[in-house]
């Protein structure tokens, strides 16, 4: 009874650690929030990408984070680095 119980535990534990790191953004710049691209400037350069419809944009960690529409009419979810404005991570539906 108290191996099947370390199991579970065991089990649990690893399952908690995986998905806390699978929701967690990626560093995008080790750069100082002095450094970064203001929000009006970051919102510009993502609109010449062709994101439309930006319905959430916000600070995450080191990256700014967008929810949109992007140029093929997907939802995404897009990260980028603040001071280059480059994208890092692109999730789309």
């Amino acid at each position: 009874m108290t191996n099947k119980l370390l199991i579970s535990a065991a089990a649990t534990i690893a399952a908690l650690t995986f998905s806390s790191t699978a929701f967690a953004s990626p560093v995008c710049t080790a750069q100082p929030q002095s450094k970064w691209l203001t929000p009006a400037k970051m919102k510009s350069k993502i609109a010449k990408m062709g994101f439309k419809s930006i319905k959430v944009f916000q600070v995450s960690g080191s990256c700014y984070e967008i929810y949109a529409i992007n140029k093929d009419g997907r939802r995404a979810e897009v990260y980028f680095n603040p001071v280059t404005g480059a994208v890092v991570q692109n999730n789309v539906d």
